[in-house]
């Protein structure tokens, strides 16, 4: 996601509520600065060759936002906020709804597990903070934590997959890592989850 600054004392006005960023900032003088900025890990990346443009994009867990060198602190702090917010809305724009989780969970369930996985709702919930998911097998019900919302598919893909995995197999023994193997992502995804929750300082774990 790029945009040209017309001129550099042009103002942005974008508005992170939770934490402020040039306080953050204040202390650090090194090219690549990390922080938070409204539960965002943030990577902020300073470039010499880099003259007007900025630009933001998912990595491992973060956002790297790229910024001239030249820039002040000020305007950098400016521009993380603008950046971390149209990310943001970028990614809700792009959400699965609870109709699109349930028809994805079906051809995940026929590609890794024969199509015997057939749960009877699949849905986003927001009340879960120590899963990413969640699922009863007695009721065939799973649900997904909207902390996920925004995270790349195949990670979302990840947990959907091992809740549908629960509809077989209950527990966390053998039987259902093996029932998860044929997944091509399933370390990175893990590690992935694992990097942010310790990123956010969460304890939401995927077992």
């Amino acid at each position: 996601m790029t945009r040209e600054r017309g001129r550099v004392g042009a103002t942005l006005r974008c508005v992170v509520p939770t934490l402020t960023y040039p306080a953050l900032m204040a202390t650090v003088g090194r090219e690549v600065v990390h922080t938070v900025v409204d539960g965002v890990t943030v990577e902020v990346r300073r470039s010499a060759k880099r003259r007007r443009t900025v630009s933001a994009y998912r990595q491992e867990g973060r956002l790297v936002v790229l910024v001239p060198a030249r820039m002040s602190r000020a305007e950098e702090g400016e521009w993380v906020r603008t950046m971390v917010a149209r990310v943001a809305a970028s990614e809700q724009r792009r959400q699965r709804s609870d109709g699109d989780l349930e028809q994805r969970a079906l051809e995940l369930s026929r590609e890794h597990l024969g199509g015997r996985a057939v749960p009877a709702s699949v849905r986003w919930v927001s009340n879960q903070n120590s899963r990413w998911g969640s699922c009863t097998p007695a009721e065939g019900s799973i649900r997904l934590s909207d902390k996920l919302r925004g995270m790349p598919g195949w990670v979302v893909d990840y947990v959907l997959l091992h809740e549908l995995a629960h509809l077989l197999q209950p527990g966390h023994g053998p039987d259902f890592w093996e029932l998860l193997g044929g997944y091509p992502r399933l370390e990175r995804a893990r590690g992935y989850l694992q990097g942010v929750s310790a990123a956010a300082g969460l304890d939401l774990s995927d077992e």
